[in-house]
């Protein structure tokens, strides 16, 4: 099993629209499907837009 897999299939979609939505977020153009053209620094901004996100909605939630 892959370390990247989605636990439960159903959730690749919301996803898919978490990564745009982030992506957006910090000025990057993701396509569907393969964006190997994304710089490191591209990559990392909306890894890193995702984390800062799931972070801030589990500090919500904690309240």
């Amino acid at each position: 099993m892959s370390k990247n897999s989605i636990v439960v299939p159903e959730a690749r979609e919301a996803m898919d629209r978490f990564k745009m939505e982030a992506a957006a977020e910090v000025g990057v153009n993701l396509k569907q499907g393969y964006n190997g053209d994304l710089t490191s620094k591209q990559a990392g901004s909306v890894g890193g837009q995702m984390v800062k996100k799931m972070i801030e909605q589990y500090e919500q939630s904690a309240k």
